[in-house]
């Protein structure tokens, strides 16, 4: 095999091995991005929709990991371009939001995994590397019972833009028991 053929190969496999991470979380996108780039992907970073779409367009990325609330809109929007731009690519949607109606649309749209943050590297490894059709292991340290009520009543407040009263009315349960769980750090 020449020089030529092996940097062909080369060039071919960091092509396919193409990462675009969309997260408007700057230390956790620092942080994802050298634990990709550590298992060797080419990773491109960005931390609007904006930004998103673009990279999405001209880089055509193999890979992609988009954050689903961003400062500047949705990032379902990106999933979109990037599956119009190479419908091949295999998007992986986190948020610390989740919930079902957001997961469907977002595996509609072309992703093909659906993690709550804060997911770990090898978790987002294994979802972006997992052949279709194969279900994806259970995670190791999956979300406490206590954690996943307190993500539905943190995301039923920020719908409420942020309104205790109007959260407590739709989550029924009494104002100042809210106020309480509002004050109290998230449980592990």
């Amino acid at each position: 095999m020449t020089e030529t053929e092996t940097a062909g190969e080369t060039a071919a496999l960091l092509i396919e091995m193409t990462l675009l991470l969309v997260d408007d979380d700057a230390p956790f996108l620092s942080r994802l991005a050298r634990a990709m780039e550590s298992r060797g992907f080419a990773v491109t970073a960005a931390s609007t929709v904006r930004e998103g779409k673009e990279f999405a367009r001209t880089l055509k990325p193999a890979f992609a990991v988009v954050d689903l609330r961003l400062e500047d809109g949705n990032g379902l929007e990106v999933v979109k371009t990037l599956q119009e731009a190479r419908p091949d690519a295999r998007v992986v949607v986190l948020t610390g939001y989740g919930n079902i109606a957001t997961a469907v649309t977002a595996v509609k749209l072309g992703a093909v995994d659906y993690l709550a943050k804060p997911a770990d590297a090898d978790d987002i490894e294994a979802a972006l590397l997992a052949r279709s059709g194969d279900k994806a292991e259970p995670p190791e340290n999956p979300m406490s019972a206590d954690r996943v009520r307190w993500e539905h009543i943190q995301r039923v407040y920020e719908l409420c833009d942020r309104n205790v009263s109007e959260t407590a009315r739709r989550l029924n349960m009494h104002r100042r028991t809210l106020q309480r769980i509002l004050a109290k750090r998230a449980p592990r």
